[in-house]
């Protein structure tokens, strides 16, 4: 079993990584400092996503399909890894036209276009579901997000505002994992985790968590990898 990815396919991470327009997406990921921002992150998101898309590519087969949900500049490295490793389709979605706008001049050259909509509207089944940073991004849920990582302040608390997200979140949810064929592999994070394992339980459907995390580049959750419907690896189940 290939333990890394090939030389040609790491030269293209590292192609579309030069390649980025980092002025443009200096509004779109920072408020301010974000010159220095991509200055520091821009190499360990480069390398940490290699990283990630090296251990992806070994769980999933050629010629299948993935849909990624909110991906952005981290996710480019799985992307690529899966298109040219595995000869395999990716749909990947992005609400920040701006964004979506900077990664396709990025990759114009390379079997990867991104699409500013939302992720529900992909046709078809995927047999991988990304969905990192998405379900608890503290710019979009604010209410939630905090209590998500356990820094929630019981005294400014405010459960309806929560009440509101979390509804939210959990039509994402709902929307995007009938688009998952079963059996399947869903990527996401330690703290989205309970999430899909709530779409589990409520559609009766069993899941295995791989025990084992990876760090991600920009937000610093920890990425996991879940199998839905069969389960290949051994593990525990979590969200009861």
């Amino acid at each position: 079993m290939r333990t890394r990815l090939s030389g040609s396919v790491r030269q293209a991470i590292a192609e579309v990584f030069d390649h980025l327009d980092y002025k443009s997406l200096e509004s779109v990921y920072c408020y301010e400092g974000g010159d220095e921002f991509w200055r520091a992150k821009r190499e360990p998101c480069r390398r940490l996503g290699t990283k990630v898309a090296e251990i992806l590519v070994r769980k999933l087969s050629p010629g299948g399909r993935s849909l990624y949900v909110g991906a952005g500049v981290t996710e480019l490295p799985a992307l690529l890894a899966e298109t040219l490793e595995l000869r395999r389709q990716v749909e990947p979605y992005n609400l920040r036209r701006s964004e979506v706008t900077v990664l396709n001049r990025a990759c114009r050259a390379l079997p990867v276009k991104f699409r500013a909509q939302d992720a529900s509207s992909a046709a078809g089944l995927f047999d991988h579901l990304w969905m990192v940073s998405v379900l608890n991004d503290p710019e979009r849920f604010p209410h939630l997000a905090p209590l998500s990582y356990g820094r929630a302040d019981p005294v400014t608390f405010d459960p309806v505002r929560f009440q509101k997200e979390r509804r939210v979140v959990q039509s994402i949810v709902d929307r995007c994992m009938p688009r998952l064929q079963l059996p399947g592999l869903v990527t996401t994070s330690t703290e989205e985790i309970i999430w899909i394992a709530d779409w589990c339980h409520r559609h009766k459907i069993p899941y295995r968590v791989e025990r084992k995390q990876y760090p991600a580049a920009l937000v610093g959750d920890p990425i996991r990898f879940v199998r839905i419907g069969a389960l290949k690896f051994k593990s525990s189940k979590v969200g009861k």
